[in-house]
């Protein structure tokens, strides 16, 4: 299968239906389909041939989105770039993957035009406005994607093969250099059908993309609503006011969200619940969330259904999926804890430094394997056969499996704390400490000791109006985790670094001590 498949698939039976809406602009699925094939046109008109590769450098809006299935379309291998990465950053990823072209919207053309020139990229296309429907001069050395559009000619679609290579994600570079993560059709279809049969994706759900595009999670998010006509709603950022804004003039009934986002949408000052009466599910991962914050959003949903997906851009977004049931015995269990059950497509096991599976509660290595799994890393042969030696995807999270089978995430290994010869997991830390009723966010790191190799130390992010002093974490921890565990030292932050998915910038935190502690 390829991926405008379900394009197709829409266009037969929805085509008059809502497929995108982005500010006043809407399309049906006629009109996108239409589109799409009229985009890929103009792409091939430029000259550019399947398996070139297409980054786009672009917040969430139905130009992105048309854009990507019209690169599909002619058969082109897309490169969905961060949009928070610096120029540097940004020229990195097109140089490694050897970009052909590149297009960029109007709130990231200041990133675009920063960089050194790129010999591989031919073509340099502007996408104008994101989302207002006021258009924006093309800048110099740029040409007008939508012009161009306009005086194309539609043609048929590619039809990709299954194995054909679809996109290059590359990782969020939190250590060392980004990789690019080479995803085919068959990837990206496995990793969907395994979600959807867990998961139920009925065509009357309205989505807002919160994730972005360049995450796995938005672009399967997307494809999901494409295939069975769902309608996908964008907005260029997350910003909690316009969420609710926009999720309440649109009827949205579907999200999909990391806990950052959750915290900060309940923290937004004025919201209510009842705001969104249209809301039936929120889909949470990227990132653990902590009891507390599942509790209270459980407690201001009560209509909603609450998953947990949990994947990476190594497996084209989740491998196991864990449907929050509201009776008490199971929010009384571990299992609320816990990342759910492998997916339909999925196997999952948990190993030791050898590769072999460990006894049920024991911690180790997360393994996964099965037809989502990507083809491998662009240009990193021996990378890519370190992370799948043995046939399975070495993961780098640590996790255990209980006898029922599901899989509790413990923490990554490389951010595991190491004091004193006792291993901590920051996020069983970070799960205690945000539950003081003072804490809003907290991160732990480990930092250098002389005597004990490393000690854990906390990053923490207070309530609005509130205080509490690092006794007062300290004696809080020490009631409910080992000594041995809980910070030894604390530092207070307005806010915590974050990737454009949500999570914590945990190198940040180290750097930014080890800049402290040189100074």
């Amino acid at each position: 299968m390829h991926l405008t498949s379900g394009l197709h698939r829409s266009v037969q039976k929805h085509p008059d239906k809502t497929a995108t809406v982005t500010g006043q602009r809407r399309q049906t699925f006629r009109q996108l389909a239409q589109r799409v094939a009229q985009t890929a046109g103009a792409l091939q008109a430029l000259g550019l041939q399947p398996g070139d590769r297409l980054s786009v450098l672009a917040q969430n809006s139905d130009r992105m989105m048309t854009l990507l299935l019209a690169g599909w379309w002619a058969g082109l291998v897309v490169n969905p770039v961060n949009t928070r990465w610096t120029s540097a950053e940004v020229a990195y990823a097109l140089r490694d993957c050897a970009a052909s072209a590149l297009a960029v919207d109007d709130a990231l053309i200041s990133v675009a035009q920063a960089m050194d020139a790129l010999p591989d990229l031919r073509c340099k296309l502007f996408m104008g406005d994101t989302a207002h429907g006021t258009e924006v001069a093309t800048p110099a050395g740029y040409q007008n994607l939508e012009a161009l559009v306009q005086a194309a000619t539609a043609i048929e679609d590619v039809r990709s093969p299954t194995d054909a290579l679809a996109a290059i994600v590359y990782t969020g570079g939190t250590t060392g250099f980004p990789k690019g993560v080479m995803l085919s059709h068959g990837n990206f279809w496995a990793s969907l059908v395994g979600r959807m049969a867990e998961i139920p994706n009925p065509p009357h759900y309205v989505t807002l993309l919160t994730s972005p595009l360049f995450h796995v999670a938005g672009l399967g998010r997307m494809l999901g609503q494409t295939l069975v006509g769902g309608t996908c709603v964008t907005v260029p950022v997350f910003q909690p006011r316009l969420v609710v804004e926009t999720m309440a003039r649109e009827g949205v009934s579907d999200l999909v969200i990391v806990p950052s986002m959750l915290q900060m949408l309940l923290n937004t000052e004025g919201f209510s619940p009842q705001h969104l009466p249209r809301l039936e599910r929120i889909l949470w991962g990227a990132a653990p969330i902590t009891l507390p914050l599942l509790e209270r959003g459980l407690a201001a949903f009560p209509q909603v259904q609450f998953v947990h997906a949990y994947g990476m851009t190594e497996t084209a977004a989740s491998v196991s999926v864990l449907q929050i049931a509201r009776d008490p015995a199971f929010l009384a269990s571990q299992r609320i804890r816990s990342a759910g059950m492998a997916g339909l497509s999925s196997e999952i096991r948990i190993a030791d430094a050898l590769g072999q599976e460990v006894p049920p509660g024991t911690p180790g290595e997360i393994l996964v394997r099965g037809p989502m799994v990507m083809q491998g890393y662009w240009g990193r042969p021996e990378e890519t056969a370190k992370t799948l030696q043995g046939g399975w995807l070495h993961t780098g999270d640590v996790g255990t499996m209980d006898e029922g089978g599901f899989l509790y995430v413990v923490d990554r290994i490389k951010d595991m704390v190491i004091t004193g010869g006792e291993n901590v997991y920051p996020a069983e830390v970070e799960n205690v400490l945000s539950s003081h009723p003072a804490v809003a966010a907290c991160a732990v790191i480990g930092v250098p000791h002389e005597k004990w190799g490393e000690l854990v130390h906390a990053v923490v992010v207070l309530q609005p109006g509130t205080q509490a002093s690092d006794a007062e974490l300290s004696a809080h921890c020490h009631k409910r985790i080992s000594g041995f565990k809980c910070p030894k030292t604390y530092e207070f932050r307005a806010q915590l670094p974050l990737t454009a998915a949500g999570k914590v910038l945990k190198t940040e935190l180290r750097q930014s001590w080890q800049s402290r502690s040189v100074s």
